[in-house]
């Protein structure tokens, strides 16, 4: 259950329905999921952060599923249901087969496990892979 009430198109202030209108179009579709709702009641932060993942999330040096495919692995590390769902969904969308959610998850899976081992080692860098 949400903490605040999440704020409607019918209800919005001209701020709100401004990104949500923004939302609607950059993303083709009438659909405003509950996270920009939530966020609604703070219409600076919703302004500022959907103008930061418009920003992130769009074409450049990444391809928008590869965008994704990360998005899901650090929902996982951050054990956000919610963003584990809308950006599997996201990635659906933007084509990722279901061979390429097995292997997602492999390697989600694997980072973890390896992750754990060398905190729970104390495993020191090795000097190589510092960035000279």
């Amino acid at each position: 259950m949400a903490t605040v009430e999440l704020v409607e198109y019918a209800q919005a202030t001209p701020a709100v329905r401004e990104v949500y209108d923004d939302i609607r179009a950059t993303r083709k579709t009438d659909f405003i999921n509950n996270f920009w709702k939530a966020l609604a009641v703070n219409p600076a932060q919703l302004a500022r952060t959907w103008q930061a993942a418009k920003a992130v999330m769009a074409p450049g040096a990444l391809d928008p599923l590869t965008k994704e495919l990360i998005y899901i692995a650090v929902s996982v590390a951050n054990k956000c249901e919610y963003c584990i769902h809308s950006h599997t969904a996201a990635a659906r969308a933007k084509g990722m087969t279901q061979d390429q959610y097995g292997e997602l998850l492999a390697v989600i899976g694997m980072a973890h496990s390896t992750n754990g081992l060398v905190t729970t080692l104390q495993v020191p860098v090795d000097e190589v892979f510092k960035v000279q």
